[in-house]
C-alpha cells in the first residue's frame, strides 16, 4: 500500500509517498516541503493516549467489552495506541474490571487502537485529593498491585507519594519498569523530589488534583515544573487554561497530551458513567452533578487542533501526542513515521480533520 501527501518524518516534512507492507513502514520517498504551501493531506504518526477511561458510551469500570468499545471509538479520531485507565474503586470492583480487560487484551478487537495495557489511576492516592475519583483511596501494597497486574498488565500507575509506605512501593515498581506517576496528591515539593529520585517518572494530569504552586510552597506543580522530564496534561483547554499549558511546555521537555476521556467521548450530550459516578456531558466538558470536572469528552484530534491554536506547529503538536508518550513508555516501534516502524498513521486534510487512520497497517473505517 502507498499513501501520498505531506509526510511528517524525523527529518521534517516531505511531499511524496509513504509505503506500507505487512503492518510496517517500508519506505518514504519525496522532496522536502512546507505543508502550508499545498492542500495535499498531512500524514502524521498515530496518536498515543496513556490516560483513557472510556469512550463511545462505554466506561472501563463497567467491565465486559468496555475496553474494546473505547478502543474502537478513539481509533476513529486518530488514536492508534492507548492505555485503558481504571478509577479508584473497591478491591472487588477493580478485580472485575481488570479480569474483563485481560480478556479483551487476550483477544484484541479489530478496527481499534492497539491496547498497550493498563493505567492504574488509584486507589493508591490521597483521600484529600480525590478530584472526581470515588472515595475508595487506600494505601498501596505490592500484593495489591500484583493481584491486578496478573489479570491485565499495568504499564502506568498513579501514586500519592506522601502516603506511608508509598516511597518504598515507588522504588520497587520503578525497578520493575512500571512508569510511576505522581498524582491525586497533596505532597510537598520535597516529597516529590524524593519520589523522582526513587524512580517516579511522570505526573498525572498536571495541575489537576495536586498541590499547586506557591512561591513559598512549590508543591507538586512546582516540583513538576522544576524537575520533570515527562508529564501528562489534559489537552481540552478546560482542565488547564492555555497559559498553564504553555508554561508547562516551556518547563517540561517532554510534556505530552492525554484525553482523560470518559464514556462521553464521541457521544452526544447526556448522562454517562465514570466508575461509581454519574457524569454529565454538556458541550465540550464532562462534570459531576455538583459541577466539578470529571474527566473529559476529548478526543486526540481535537487536542491536536487545540495545541496548534496555542501557536505550536503541527510537527511539535504531533510529537506531544505521539512521539513523547511512545518514548515515555519505552516504545521504539511507534510515534514517528520511519522505515521499520509500525504503520500507525493518521491522515488529515488541510483543516486538520481526520480523513483516514491506520493501526498496524489496517485501515480504521470512519
Amino acid at each position: 500500500m502507498t499513501l501520498e501527501g505531506n509526510i511528517l518524518t524525523p527529518e521534517g516534512w516531505f511531499k511524496g509517498e509513504l509505503m506500507l507492507r505487512r503492518g510496517r513502514i517500508v519506505g518514504i520517498s519525496g522532496a522536502p516541503v512546507n505543508p502550508d504551501d499545498n492542500d495535499a493531506p498531512r500524514i502524521i504518526p498515530g496518536f498515543i493516549d496513556l490516560h483513557v477511561h472510556g469512550g463511545g458510551g462505554a466506561d472501563l469500570m463497567e467491565g465486559g467489552q468496555s475496553l474494546a468499545v473505547l478502543a474502537r471509538t478513539h481509533a476513529r479520531f486518530g488514536t492508534t495506541s492507548l492505555l485503558g485507565t481504571s478509577m479508584t474503586a473497591s478491591r472487588e470492583a477493580l478485580i472485575k474490571a481488570f479480569q474483563d480487560a485481560g480478556r479483551v487484551l487476550a483477544s484484541p478487537p479489530e478496527q481499534a487502537a492497539d491496547i498497550l495495557g493498563m493505567h492504574l489511576e488509584g486507589p493508591f492516592i490521597s483521600p484529600d485529593m480525590l478530584g472526581a475519583q470515588p472515595p475508595h483511596a487506600r494505601p498501596g501494597t505490592l500484593e495489591a498491585f500484583d493481584e491486578l497486574n496478573a489479570l491485565a498488565p499495568i504499564r502506568v500507575i498513579t501514586i500519592a507519594p506522601e502516603i506511608e509506605g508509598h516511597m518504598a512501593l515507588i522504588e520497587v515498581l520503578a525497578g520493575r519498569g512500571v512508569r510511576v506517576q505522581l498524582g491525586h496528591t497533596a505532597a510537598t515539593h520535597d516529597q516529590c523530589v524524593e519520589a523522582l529520585r526513587l524512580g517516579a517518572r511522570g505526573f498525572t494530569h498536571l495541575y489537576n488534583a495536586m498541590s499547586g504552586l506557591h512561591h513559598r510552597a512549590p508543591g507538586v506543580v512546582g516540583a513538576a515544573l522544576a524537575h520533570a522530564d515527562y508529564a501528562e496534561v489534559i489537552g481540552d483547554l478546560i482542565h488547564v487554561e492555555p497559559g498553564g499549558v504553555l508554561a508547562a511546555r516551556r518547563a517540561i521537555p517532554h510534556l505530552y497530551v492525554v484525553t482523560d476521556a470518559t464514556a462521553a467521548a464521541g457521544m452526544p450530550d447526556g448522562e454517562y458513567r465514570l466508575g461509581e459516578h454519574r457524569v454529565f456531558k454538556r458541550g465540550n466538558s464532562v462534570r459531576l452533578a455538583e459541577g466539578g470536572l470529571a474527566g473529559s469528552a476529548l478526543t486526540m484530534d481535537v487536542a491536536l487542533r487545540n495545541l496548534i491554536g496555542l501557536g505550536l506547529t503541527l510537527a511539535e503538536a504531533s510529537q506531544r501526542l505521539s512521539l513523547w508518550p511512545a518514548r515515555y513508555l519505552g516504545l521504539s516501534d511507534r510515534g514517528v513515521l520511519a522505515p521499520g516502524h509500525r504503520a500507525d498513521i493518521v491522515m488529515l486534510d488541510s483543516d486538520l480533520e481526520v480523513q483516514q487512520v491506520w493501526v498496524g497497517g489496517h485501515e480504521v473505517l470512519q
